[in-house]
């Protein structure tokens, strides 16, 4: 089915599940509990996560297979923005023409850059690509402001000249669309004591990222895969063979670029706006931890990676002092405070502390990520029922 091998579809399965199932899975506390703070089923956040999670797994391409390290590829998230939003400005709220632009623009601007930086290998590579991406923030902030809209940003305004529909409706603008259904648009389902949402922009965006994953699933499964992961194995042998592979490498260069476009596209089809700061090296370095945390060179890792730190950014971020000391009350006042002190630099503004932790000790303790751990407790189970089965009485003893 789908052209794909029993294991493949199996997880092809899950992550359906996961993205079909996320506004349950991810509200596990009733509303009127103090544990509803950990609760992330809002859709501005489940957007966040499968829209990180196509920019991780582009990042996987390249790097996951090839083991080229790019701290550049945020440039290409924030040209696909810049296009998605003058798509928008110029000839329609659809979000398809927008989308269409941004992977095309991401791609011929990714072929651009892969083309020269590809000519020097290891942290050559990685320093041409980052720089870059700061000289793409430049341009962006300070140089092409008419295009971008500089310090502020490029957004939407009622003088667009929108060739095709309204530019505007009720003296606003109006909103991202598909084909009618407006991407803003939600429904609440109340059971219980929980709060579900189900958000249009949520679930179209959880199907672009299910194609997304698809496509890359059949991408490491492919030939082209295989000369990848060759590259990253020996690239060295490999020249020695005969074969040239400068072509695979920028392939998979501008493939990573496009679903870098494709992400910034859909980030304008949640929210229309593109700013320099998508262009940041942070932004780069965010996807090279979602990478690694999630395990680079896995199908799942990378949508696993992105979720940890989409989530620990926007939940972790949000605890202050006051809550702390909700959670502590109970105890004697001294006590209090000084759980209070120990955890407050861990949270709020401090939540890159807590990443911090978690990334060190996923790569301290499981080299090859979130995926790595899931296998060793997989492979815990398996043996212990290997070892029950070893160990049965035979019938009749």
């Amino acid at each position: 089915m789908l052209g794909l091998n029993n294991a493949d579809r199996k997880l092809f399965l899950i992550v359906v599940c996961l993205v079909a199932f996320a506004p349950f899975i991810l509200n596990p506390f009733p509303d009127n509990v103090g544990m509803a703070q950990f609760n992330a089923g809002y859709p501005d956040l489940m957007q966040k996560l499968v829209i990180f999670g196509i920019f991780a797994i582009g990042y996987n391409i390249l790097f996951g297979l090839t083991g080229y390290l790019s701290f550049g590829h945020a440039a290409f998230l924030g040209v696909g923005s810049y296009a998605g939003v003058w798509m928008m400005k110029l000839l329609t709220m659809n979000v398809v023409p927008a989308l269409i632009v941004s992977v095309v623009v991401a791609g011929l601007f990714s072929l651009l850059i892969g083309y020269v930086s590809l000519r020097r290998t290891g942290i050559y590579f990685s320093i041409l690509t980052l720089a870059f991406a700061q000289m793409c923030y430049s341009l962006a902030y300070s140089v092409l402001t008419p295009l971008t809209g500089g310090e502020t940003g490029l957004t939407l305004s009622l003088n667009d000249p929108r060739v095709i529909g309204v530019t505007e409706v009720d003296g606003n603008i109006p909103v991202p669309h598909f084909f009618g259904l407006d991407m803003q648009s939600a429904v609440d389902l109340d059971v219980a004591g929980w709060s579900f949402t189900f958000s249009t922009g949520y679930y179209f965006a959880g199907v672009i990222m299910l194609v997304a994953f698809y496509m890359s699933v059949r991408l490491f499964r492919s030939p082209f895969g295989l000369m990848l992961r060759a590259i990253k194995s020996n690239q060295n042998r490999m020249s020695y063979t005969g074969l040239n592979a400068r072509p695979y490498t920028l392939a998979a260069f501008v493939i990573s670029g496009m679903y870098a476009g494709l992400a910034g596209g859909l980030m304008v089809a949640m929210d229309p706006l593109a700013g320099a700061e998508r262009m940041l090296w942070t932004a780069s370095g965010e996807v090279v931890l979602m990478t690694i945390l999630g395990g680079a060179g896995t199908l799942i890792g990378p949508v696993l990676g992105a979720g940890v730190i989409a989530y620990l950014e926007s939940i972790i971020s949000t605890i202050n002092d006051s809550i702390l000391h909700s959670w502590f009350q109970a105890l004697p006042d001294s006590l209090e405070n000084f759980l209070v002190t120990i955890l407050h630099p861990f949270v709020g503004h401090g939540w890159h502390l807590t990443l911090g932790l978690v990334f060190m000790g996923i790569v301290i303790f499981l080299p090859g990520g979130i995926v790595e751990g899931g296998r060793r407790i997989g492979n815990l189970f398996s043996r212990k029922k290997a070892d029950d089965t070893e160990t049965a009485p035979e019938p009749g003893e």
